[in-house]
């Protein structure tokens, strides 16, 4: 099973296209890792920030909201950010595009054979050394500059994934730019883009699952680099 899903490229997906209709072994967590509805936090969710109103007269208040997310539960929803609906849906779509793809098509971007560093294909985070596997297939893609990425991400995602990185930028700007000035730090640009560093778009893909209180698609961790925009499908 490791081998057909992690070695040859099929995925989680590749198990459930196949009639998998219960959650292998690999795959179930320990219970100190499974997601416990009844601790999910219930303090109530905070309002979407609305990130026009930093270029008004309320900009004190929604920087203040800003910070204040960032500081207590480290992540939050904004609006009105300049990144339009119309390039978020084909964003989406792209990423179905890459996922519903033949397996022998994903497999060129496994880590072992991919043509390029700037894109790895997988399942899971590190299968190899976990002690059960994520549900979760992901392609992951590096951005160096314009031309690299179109040189070598995957053709189904490139082109809108490319136009998503750059049309986000400034709404990321924006909000380290706030979380800066709090700490008593204002960034020239050439600054902000060395503290901003390594750009990447990951898109990551979770088939149903038969029993999902076994399985995790995605476990505690870290996220490398300095702030993560999350485009959530559903």
């Amino acid at each position: 099973l490791f081998n057909f899903v992690v070695k040859q490229g099929n995925g989680v997906k590749g198990l459930i296209d196949s009639g998998m209709s219960c959650v292998p072994q690999p795959f179930v967590q320990p219970l100190s890792e499974r997601i416990a509805t009844p601790n999910a936090l219930t303090r109530e969710a905070s309002q979407p920030i609305d990130l026009s109103q930093l270029d008004g007269p309320n900009h004190k208040e929604v920087a203040k909201q800003i910070v204040e997310a960032a500081e207590t539960l480290g992540f939050f929803q904004v609006v009105n950010h300049g990144v339009s609906v119309e390039l978020l849906e084909l964003l989406k779509a792209s990423a179905h595009e890459f996922f519903a793809q033949a397996p022998e098509k994903k497999a060129i971007y496994l880590k072992e054979v991919s043509p390029s560093k700037l894109v790895k294909y997988g399942t899971s985070f590190v299968p190899e050394k976990e002690k059960a596997i994520e549900w979760k297939d992901y392609v992951s893609m590096l951005y160096t500059n314009d031309s690299e990425a179109l040189q070598h991400w995957p053709q189904p995602c490139r082109d809108v994934a490319l136009e998503f990185l750059k049309s986000s930028m400034e709404m990321v700007k924006r909000v380290v730019e706030v979380l800066m000035e709090n700490v008593g730090v204002r960034l020239e640009e050439e600054r902000m883009n060395g503290l901003m560093g390594t750009k990447m778009v990951n898109m990551n893909y979770y088939p149903t699952c038969p029993s999902p209180e076994l399985t995790i698609g995605v476990g505690r961790h870290s996220d490398m680099g300095m702030l993560t925009v999350l485009l959530q499908d559903g």
